[in-house]
């Protein structure tokens, strides 16, 4: 049996101070108002307080509800207003737990009278007795869960009767009467208590001691699953920058996911490694995933199924989507799908007079043309003629596109678009301003990835809270990481160059890691602050490889002209 320590309790029962408040209104939509609060403040079962008030609605108090509450129009007219009467009611639970039967409800009115006022909400903990009720009593115990039920069931002292002060006292009785009932559940913290309401299981409660002793620093973690006769298995692998509280919210009610409460059902232990620096951490777990494909994990697009653009190796190359890269010079991208890499390809069919048939044509024989040739969009190198003299030149501008210059294809390409938003014809203009934008994320990505392969290495520091993260990064892999005083920053330094990866270059001019690593190592070098220690080679991006938004609107339509779509 799991046993937490005092630590890992939370706050008990007896020490928490409850709110229990109840509001009567005009109304249940947006536009009603309040006409009356009711509170009881208790603690360990005693009542500290109480606080009750009319208030003055902004219009008159329909029949209906006159009827149900008995307060009529003539009670409230001498009333304060809400500004008058909400921040009393602020202080009065200030710093304490709300309790309300149907929480939602009363909760909803004071937060949108704070806001009306100006008051900052105060963001406590709420208990709802429905909802708590719910779930510690068995259907066969009360026909349902209204407070004059739950009342009759639990003997309260005072019977509901739609006035806001005597609802708060019966719903004391019901929280009593639930908390002694849940009490024997083994509820006895308000976190125990918050997380019961939303059916969270003892069991899975219990496996918070898991994360007792975890440290609160960077790190990455793993659910694991070991039975007799199976084989070990990494269920879930995830990354924080403080192990130990990220790691408990996976046994309390911050989590929603249902795949991760079955993963958590399902554990046998939690595991983990501390790590010197938040990017150290975020890049085990990257590889952690690759490596092991957690069922539980979400798969990462950015580090699976990436696409690149090829120039085929043929005697007149055309354009083709590739799922790998085996040399640096006739490949453009990565993209994340499909989709992406072929609104490229459309960009720079539009740019260039590429061939898009896919038959593979001699150098020798001419074959017959296609129906782009006779559009003007493709120069036919088919047939053997002045085409396919030129053709190699066509070809030439398109690797010189890729090699960091994106001015051709959006000059090129930019008189179609100020044609047709010239003709008004905006969604054909949109789809073409589209696939420039990712011809343009696409070679950022491209050399960003290329100006850290083509560094050995780089040794760079942050300065941060307590010191300075330090990197090592060696042809765009992270090969090093190390977390130190000012003082000590260049002797740790030193020793994170000396300890770590040995990295070699791929020979495709890409990282030899993953490009989801490959960005969060070059997101990292691009914060503001981050000083470079060490670097051998250069890190530089070509000057025309990418436009900003604003630059690209401006250079395909004019600074005057916005961008269609």
């Amino acid at each position: 049996m799991l046993q937490p320590s005092f630590d890992d309790l939370g706050t008990f029962l007896p020490d928490v101070t409850f709110v229990v408040v109840d509001l009567e209104t005009t109304g249940g939509g947006a536009d009603s108002s309040i006409t009356e609060i009711g509170a009881v403040k208790v603690r360990a079962g005693e009542v500290l307080g109480e606080f009750q008030t009319l208030v003055r609605p902004d219009g008159p108090i329909p029949a209906a509800i006159q009827v149900l509450t008995g307060i009529t129009d003539q009670m409230v007219a001498g009333a304060p207003r809400l500004d008058g009467a909400l921040p009393s009611f602020a202080e009065f639970a200030a710093g304490a737990t709300l309790v309300a039967h149907n929480a939602g409800f009363d909760v909803g009115f004071l937060k949108r009278g704070y806001a009306q006022l100006g008051i900052e909400w105060p963001r406590p903990a709420v208990v709802d007795t429905v909802a708590l009720a719910r779930t510690a009593l068995l259907r066969d115990e009360v026909r349902n869960c209204k407070l004059a039920t739950l009342a009759r069931h639990f003997g309260a002292g005072t019977t509901p009767n739609h006035r806001a002060l005597s609802d708060a006292r019966a719903t004391v009785d019901v929280l009593h009467g639930l908390l002694e009932r849940v009490g024997n559940l083994g509820v006895h913290t308000l976190e125990d208590l918050l997380e019961f309401s939303l059916r969270v299981s003892p069991e899975r409660r219990a496996k918070r001691t898991w994360a007792a002793d975890l440290p609160e620093s960077p790190g990455v973690y793993w659910f694991v699953r070991e039975e007799d006769g199976a084989p070990r298995e990494v269920l879930y692998v995830g990354k924080s920058n403080n192990l130990r509280r990220r790691t408990r919210s996976y046994f309390s009610a911050a989590e929603k996911r249902s795949r991760i409460h079955e993963m958590v059902r399902v554990a046998t232990g939690l595991e983990h490694v501390a790590c010197a620096t938040d990017l150290e951490a975020e890049v085990r777990e990257l590889r952690m995933i690759a490596r092991l494909a957690p069922r539980y994990n979400r798969r990462s697009k950015r580090q699976e199924g990436l696409k690149w653009l090829k120039l085929t190796d043929e005697a007149f190359p055309r354009l083709s989507v590739v799922g790998t890269v085996r040399s640096d010079a006739a490949h453009f991208g990565p993209f994340t799908s499909r989709q992406s890499a072929d609104a490229v390809a459309m960009a720079l069919h539009e740019a260039f007079q590429l061939r898009q048939c896919t038959t593979r044509l001699s150098a020798r024989t001419p074959s017959a043309s296609c129906a782009l040739a006779e559009m003007g969009r493709c120069v036919a190198p088919c047939l053997l003629g002045g085409g396919a003299a030129g053709y190699a030149d066509i070809v030439g501008a398109v690797r010189a596109s890729w090699r960091g210059d994106v001015r051709p294809v959006l000059d090129a390409v930019g008189a179609r678009l100020r044609r047709l938003v010239g003709q008004l014809r905006y969604e054909e203009a949109g789809e073409l301003s589209h696939r420039l934008e990712e011809y343009v994320r696409a070679s950022v990505r491209l050399h960003r990835l290329k100006a850290l392969a083509a560094c050995p290495e780089i040794v760079a520091g942050l300065p941060v809270a307590g010191g300075w993260d330090i990197h090592v990064v060696r042809y765009g892999r992270l090969a090093g990481a190390a977390h130190a005083t000012s003082r000590e920053a260049r002797g740790a330094a030193e020793e994170a160059t000396r300890l770590g990866e040995t990295v070699l270059p791929t020979g495709t001019g890409l990282p030899p890691c993953t490009v989801e690593e490959a960005e969060r190592v070059a997101a990292w070098l691009e914060l503001p602050g981050v000083r470079l220690i060490e670097i051998d080679g250069e890190w530089a991006l070509p000057t025309n490889a990418g436009l900003t938004a604003s630059q690209l609107a401006a250079r395909l339509l004019g600074s005057t002209m916005p961008l269609a779509g």
